[in-house]
């Protein structure tokens, strides 16, 4: 299952993530005005991306970064793409024409970041910067550059996009961004810019969509507000879920804004790691962060919709809504295996299973059902709880697999995209970084 690993990280990258750790101390600071600072200090990179196609949401935003970049290199532009956050190495983030950025390409552009003044920078922000450095070095024609957090006061809101996309509104990281979906919306609606075409997504709840269409008129954005008809027109999507259709339909009309052909073909190529990530086994294993209540919901449907019961293998970040997550994926568990990724954000192994053992106790939780369980003799339906997933934790992925190997059955390792970086390390040789250095809780 393992493929080959990737050759060792050179010296000058060890010391450039040396030097990055230190920055998580500032944590999550938001504001544009040490961005265009720093920005400006360094020639304005951010004005050499090509067209930008600035993308928000809180759920989808990678799918649909990931869509509108095979699309538009479909349609013969040269593509960068800027995410966030990384599964095991720091160059996922900045990949350039379909590669991750090269070792000395992203050495050198933290060097010049640093010159101008980056170390006084939070890690984000510093690496914003180097990524529109190194990117506006490759003269690509099309960026797509994904919000780290929110929208209005993101790092990435210093640019002039030529399209703006809010992928859709959910409940998550309340404490900075709002407690109610109005003021995540918001939030989100802060990157729409006069002029400029908004799409506003299906993949959020449906009551923050007249919050971002007002805020879009309100800056004198053309709105597109992809709905039933879009969807019903969104041909044959690669990755899986009803929920990748909605994000196709949002890539589909960003690259109609920027007045790009539409190449059918590349959305059923389209791959994106980490969100339903099939490895063929045995066992078959699937990886997907479903890091949030929507996510998790999103993967649960997927997987009924595909008749699968896998056995899940999770991992949750303390500061999530963790019962939430919980109860949406526990019905679609033949049995759930808590456990931690190596991080000071995940939730205690047997804290988390204790969650799950409470969802699946709650009065009303009916299970996806077992196939091969056979009726009651006097033909009524099988109690849902008979097959109730069982609960139990390990200390780490590696107990955690191999205790689910006792199943003989497939897997599914969810909750955290810091849990699936380390399954993409562990079962495909990912390239991974010799340490880890990764974005601070946001708080």
């Amino acid at each position: 299952m393992k493929s080959s690993t990737s050759p060792p990280p050179t010296e000058a990258y060890r010391a450039l993530l040396a030097r990055l750790l230190p920055a998580r101390r500032f944590g999550v600071v938001l504001g544009l005005d040490r961005m265009r600072g720093i920005l400006d200090r360094l020639g304005a990179p951010d004005r050499r991306l090509g067209r930008v196609v600035h993308v928000a949401g809180t759920n989808g935003k990678g799918s649909t970064v990931a869509m509108i970049a095979a699309l538009a290199a479909a349609a013969g532009q040269r593509v960068a793409r800027y995410t966030s956050p990384h599964l095991s190495s720091l160059r996922e983030r900045i990949v350039i024409d379909g590669a991750l950025i090269a070792e000395p390409a992203i050495v050198a552009a933290a060097d010049r970041v640093r010159g101008a003044g980056g170390d006084e920078l939070t890690f984000f922000e510093q690496l914003t910067a180097l990524a529109m450095v190194a990117i506006a070095d490759a003269a690509v024609d099309v960026t797509v550059l994904e919000v780290g957090l929110g929208g209005r006061l993101d790092a990435t809101n210093v640019v002039d996009p030529a399209v703006c996309v809010v992928t859709g509104v959910a409940l998550d990281h309340e404490a900075i961004l709002g407690g109610t979906l109005a003021a995540i919306a918001a939030e989100k609606a802060g990157i729409w810019k006069p002029g400029r075409p908004a799409i506003v997504g299906a993949s959020g709840e449906p009551a923050a969509v007249p919050v971002l269409i007002a805020a879009a008129r309100a800056v004198g954005a053309p709105v597109t507000v992809i709905d039933d008809a879009a969807l019903a027109a969104v041909p044959p999507v690669g990755l899986p879920g009803a929920h990748q259709r909605r994000n196709a339909a949002a890539a589909i009309a960003a690259i109609r804004a920027l007045g790009l052909p539409v190449v059918p073909a590349a959305l059923a190529a389209v791959t994106h790691s980490g969100r339903f990530e099939v490895i063929d086994g045995p066992p078959r294993v699937i990886l997907d962060g479903a890091h949030n209540p929507h996510g998790a919901v999103a993967l649960a449907d997927t997987l009924r919709a595909r008749g699968e019961r896998p056995v899940l293998i999770a991992s949750i970040s303390a500061d999530k809504d963790v019962a939430a997550i919980a109860r949406a994926l526990a019905p679609v568990a033949r049995a759930v295996i808590a456990t931690r990724y190596q991080q000071d954000r995940a939730m205690d192994p047997a804290a988390l299973a204790a969650v799950f053992a409470h969802v699946i106790a709650e009065p009303g939780f009916v299970t996806a059902g077992e196939p091969g369980i056979a009726p009651r003799a006097d033909g009524a339906a099988s109690d849902p709880r008979l097959c109730a997933p069982t609960v139990s934790f390990a200390p780490d992925l590696e107990a955690a697999l191999a205790a689910a190997a006792a199943y003989d059955a497939p897997i599914a390792i969810a909750g955290s995209l810091f849990l699936v970086g380390e399954a993409r390390t562990r079962l495909l040789g990912a390239p991974t970084d010799p340490m880890l250095v990764t974005d601070p809780p946001a708080r």
